[in-house]
């Protein structure tokens, strides 16, 4: 008899290739990338050079509305997706990655944006000052009036328009510099 840690011994090394959690993890990892395609306009799918019967497939998928019905073409699209390797959805991937890189920008550009409006909103005349040192050709009066505008509005509950307004100005001056 022998002990449970013990391993027997093996006369010939083979590789049985994958374990199955490890393709387990390949196959949710192709579903995650076919939920991905799905969430791309369909304007966008033809740039990605897949294969003709995924973009088919894409296609047939998003026809589907019943949750699911949508569930299982989801399943079946990566299983066909699994067929081609992963050869195949190298420029998809890379263009998803790009995507995703350029969210994150464009997120964090907007917050700052935000940030700079609210040190408008809460810090009165010298974030002002600031803001008009840096562009001594903005309309000061203008801007002063929709920063009050914008503090009235945000009292009383009523629709932020000058709030929105000086977002756009911001916006503006960013994308001139």
């Amino acid at each position: 008899m022998r002990p449970f840690d013990e391993r027997p011994p093996q006369d010939d090394e083979e590789d049985y290739g994958p374990s199955r959690s490890e393709r387990r993890r390949n196959a949710l990892d192709v579903l995650k990338l076919a939920h991905q395609l799905m969430d791309l306009p369909p304007s966008r799918i033809p740039k990605l050079n897949l294969p003709e019967d995924i973009i088919d497939e894409i296609g047939r998928t998003r026809k589907i509305t019943a949750h699911i019905a949508r569930k299982r073409q989801m399943a079946y699209l990566a299983k066909q997706m699994r067929k081609h390797g992963d050869e195949a959805f190298v420029d998809a991937r890379a263009a998803l990655g790009e995507d995703r890189d350029r969210q994150r920008q464009e997120a964090a550009h907007m917050h700052r944006l935000e940030a700079a409006r609210e040190r408008l909103m809460d810090g009165g005349d010298a974030a002002l000052g600031e803001l008009f040192d840096r562009h001594p050709d903005l309309d000061r009066q203008h801007l002063r009036s929709l920063v009050r505008q914008a503090r009235a509005e945000r009292e009383a509950n009523k629709p932020l328009h000058a709030f929105r307004e000086i977002y756009r100005i911001l916006k503006d001056l960013e994308a001139a510099e």
